[in-house]
């Protein structure tokens, strides 16, 4: 489902995705209707402005982080024009799957927002590197990360936009292996404990947000 408070972004969108072969089960513009139509619909993912009546704040990351303790299994995309670290913060850290934040101006293709939309369906995480800026930006961060070489900072930014350990060594042109070493001592130097790789993986990404 989608909610955003302009209805001409939400047809458009609705129009695209359905051509796309996704089945729109609700559109909403506000925070309140989108939450009555999620406990109605109970959509695979939720498409979210953050800004959305009545104070155009945020309205709609409050919106998902509520949603997300309801229905946790609920894919959470975050499509908006602005940058939102303070309820985004909460929202990753308790659940990091299946949860997406992309700037509408980096969605300039329909397959971009399918495949975030499979992705977060999956369970994946895909943050926008705008977004990965801005939340490194937080006050302790160099702190936290000042142990990883510039590889590795590459390295961690590109798990970030969900790229696959064969993703990046194709996009750094370097070996699989490779790949995986940096990986390995991101891992160590962000003093992640041994678990499911797919969720260390996705800890490494947001190691900025411990508290």
């Amino acid at each position: 489902m989608i909610a955003d408070d302009s209805g001409l972004l939400r047809d458009g969108l609705a129009g695209l995705l359905v051509a796309a072969g996704i089945e729109v089960a609700a559109c909403a513009d506000d925070a309140e209707e989108l939450i009555a139509a999620v406990e109605l619909h109970a959509p695979d993912v939720a498409i979210i402005d953050i800004r959305m009546p009545p104070t155009y704040t945020h309205e709609g990351t409050r919106a998902a982080v509520a949603l997300r303790s309801r229905h946790p299994q609920l894919g959470i995309l975050l499509l908006s024009q602005s940058l939102e670290s303070r309820y985004v913060a909460d929202l990753v850290r308790a659940h990091p799957q299946r949860f997406g934040y992309l700037l509408k101006d980096r969605v300039v293709d329909v397959n971009v927002l399918v495949q975030a939309l499979h992705t977060i369906q999956d369970g994946g995480t895909i943050l926008d590197p705008e977004v990965v800026a801005h939340l490194m930006g937080r006050k302790g961060l160099a702190d936290q990360l000042m142990r990883l070489s510039a590889r590795e900072r590459t390295v961690l930014e590109l798990m970030a936009q969900g790229l696959s350990n064969t993703a990046i060594a194709t996009y750094l042109v370097i070996d699989r292996r490779t790949v995986e070493s940096h990986i390995a001592r991101i891992m160590g130097k962000l003093d992640l404990q041994p678990g499911p790789d797919e969720h260390r993986r996705v800890l490494a990404v947001l190691a900025w947000l411990r508290g």
